[in-house]
């Protein structure tokens, strides 16, 4: 039976939210929050391959996908605001306890709601988004000299290089031992959304916001240990910009987890692995 994806945009705070929708209303609620620097788009795959049992719903922040993008001078860019923007959104749509999955910047957006609302949560699948200070190698000391120096455009500048299309395909492309595997229209897509007027003053606005959250870490790790909400972890092992060393510190405060590493994956893991995620989820899920 082919399940099928709906898209919807709502006004919220006089911003458009753009979501996919699939499943029955009704159904458990699996909430799907993505990454940088791409959008709903990336679970277009696994909507519809939970949709017969669960109610799955996977929004775009704004300035990323279809959602409104404002002025970065006009709208207050940050993981605290996505965080109560997916709120809002799941207020709207009568949602009061769901499933997160959470990857790369949906990790810091999902566990502040995680955090704030532990009983609201059903469980957690966590995909190369990070909680530990061990998951911020090498990749990140640009980054962290910016948010040292926040008023160095020189620091900003050195940025800018992130939202090309080069770093854009090297996202999707590094680690992975089968590139023929990742479709061109994943970077292509991301690609013609950064290059929007306005956008990399956007995603160089959340590079130094993403600074707020490591402080936070120590918060969500207890937010793991008092609530222990089952949680699936699955990782591209070939992730240099969330390596391996990020995924193990999960299990030394969720101890009940279950962790997988995928081989010859990296970043983007469900581009080159879905067939092999999507049977981990479905388990995990129908377990609880």
């Amino acid at each position: 039976m082919e399940h099928k994806i709906q898209y919807h945009t709502v006004q919220i705070n006089g911003l458009n939210i753009f979501y996919r929708e699939a499943g029955a209303p009704g159904s458990p609620v699996v909430l799907l929050l993505h990454g940088f620097p791409t959008s709903s788009h990336m679970y277009r795959q696994l909507l519809p391959a939970l949709a017969d049992k669960y109610h799955v719903i996977a929004p775009d922040y704004p300035g990323f996908g279809y959602s409104s993008a404002p002025d970065h001078d006009q709208f207050r860019y940050s993981f605290d605001h996505f965080s109560q923007l997916i709120e809002e959104l799941l207020a709207q749509l009568n949602i009061r306890s769901f499933y997160m999955y959470l990857m790369d910047y949906g990790a810091p957006v999902g566990f502040r709601i995680a955090a704030r609302h532990p009983e609201r949560i059903r469980g957690l699948i966590i995909q190369n988004g990070n909680a530990y200070d061990e998951g911020l190698e090498e990749f990140w000391n640009p980054i962290k000299d910016y948010w040292e120096d926040p008023a160095n455009p020189d620091k900003r500048e050195a940025l800018r290089w992130l939202t090309s299309i080069e770093a854009t395909k090297w996202q999707y492309t590094h680690g992975v031992d089968d590139v023929s595997l990742i479709s061109p229209d994943t970077y292509t897509l991301d690609q013609a959304l950064l290059d929007r007027p306005g956008n990399q003053e956007i995603q160089l606005d959340l590079f130094l916001d993403y600074g707020s959250n490591p402080p936070l870490y120590p918060a969500w790790q207890q937010y793991f240990r008092d609530a222990q909400p089952p949680t699936l972890i699955v990782w591209g092992q070939g992730d240099h910009i969330f390596p391996e060393n990020g995924a193990h510190p999960y299990l030394r405060d969720l101890p009940q987890a279950e962790l997988h590493l995928l081989k010859g994956a990296g970043h983007f893991a469900l581009e080159s692995h879905g067939p092999e995620i999507i049977p981990f989820i479905r388990a995990f899920l129908e377990r609880q």
